[in-house]
C-alpha cells in the first residue's frame, strides 16, 4: 500500500528563502555539525544554489511512479527529496518531469539515485542533486509513498522541513528549529568575514586561533635544518 499525504505543515516561505544567504557548510556547522546528507549527493552542474521546503518521495527501486504522484503535491517554493526504498541506480528523472516541476515552481530536485537528460536539466536551469548520472529506464508498477519522513543519503528529512543545496552538497534543516537558526547561521558568516579581513591583512591562523601552545603540547617541534638520515 502507498499513502500520499496532501497537507504537510512547511516552514514559513520567509524562513526557508532566507537561508538562501547562507551556503551550506555555513548551515551545517550552525547547527551543530548536523543535517548534511553524506557525499554521494553531488550537483549535475556547478552553481546552483537552492534553499525551499521538502516535499518527500518513497520510491522502490527502478520504478519512478511516484516521481509522478508527487508532482501534483508540489508547490511554488518546494525541493523535491527523492529516496530509494533499496539501493538503485536509475535514472528516475530527466527533463520531462523537470519541465513539470519547474512549471509548478519547484526549485529543484535532491535524489538518492540517477537522473539524466544532464544537458536538457542544465539549459533549462533546473538543478538537480544525485548520487548517479544514470541512462537507466524506470518502470511504473509500484506504489511509493509521498509526504512520509524518508532517509536520503543517510539524513532523515521530514515533509516540510528546509533543504538547501548548494556546490559542497545538501543539508536538511528541521522545520520546527528552522527559524532559530537564521542568527547563528548570520553570527558564523560575520565572524567568517571578520576572519577573512584579518587574513587579507597578512594576519596567520597560528597566531589568530592561538593554535602554538597546543602545537607544541602536542610534539610539535620546529629546527632550522633537517635532521640526519
Amino acid at each position: 500500500m502507498g499513502i500520499v499525504v496532501r497537507h504537510v505543515e512547511r516552514t514559513d516561505k520567509s524562513v526557508a528563502d532566507a537561508f538562501a544567504s547562507f551556503g551550506v557548510a555555513t548551515i551545517h556547522e550552525a547547527q551543530g555539525r548536523g543535517g548534511l546528507m553524506g557525499p554521494r549527493i553531488t550537483p549535475i552542474y556547478a552553481g546552483a544554489h537552492v534553499s525551499g521546503t521538502a516535499v518527500t518521495v518513497s520510491v522502490p527501486p527502478a520504478d519512478n511512479w511516484m516521481i509522478h504522484v508527487a508532482v501534483e503535491q508540489c508547490q511554488e517554493g518546494d525541493v523535491l527529496v527523492v529516496a530509494p526504498t533499496s539501493h538503485s541506480d536509475a535514472g528516475y528523472f530527466g527533463e520531462l518531469l523537470a519541465t513539470a516541476l519547474q512549471t509548478r515552481g519547484v526549485r529543484g530536485l535532491v535524489i538518492d539515485a540517477g537522473c539524466r537528460d544532464v544537458a536538457e536539466l542544465t539549459r533549462m536551469g533546473f538543478p538537480v542533486w544525485s548520487r548517479y548520472v544514470s541512462a537507466t529506464g524506470t518502470v511504473k508498477e509500484t506504489l511509493g509513498s509521498v509526504n512520509i519522513p524518508v532517509v536520503c543519503a543517510g539524513q532523515l528529512v521530514r515533509p516540510g522541513d528546509v533543504v538547501v543545496a548548494d556546490d559542497d552538497g545538501v543539508v536538511v534543516v528541521e522545520r520546527e528549529r528552522a527559524a532559530d537558526l537564521l542568527p547563528a547561521c548570520a553570527a558564523r558568516e560575520d565572524r567568517e568575514a571578520k576572519t577573512r579581513e584579518r587574513y587579507q591583512a597578512g594576519e596567520l591562523s597560528l597566531d589568530l586561533h592561538s593554535m602554538r601552545e597546543e602545537l607544541a603540547q602536542k610534539g610539535l617541534v620546529y629546527v632550522d635544518q633537517a635532521p640526519d638520515d
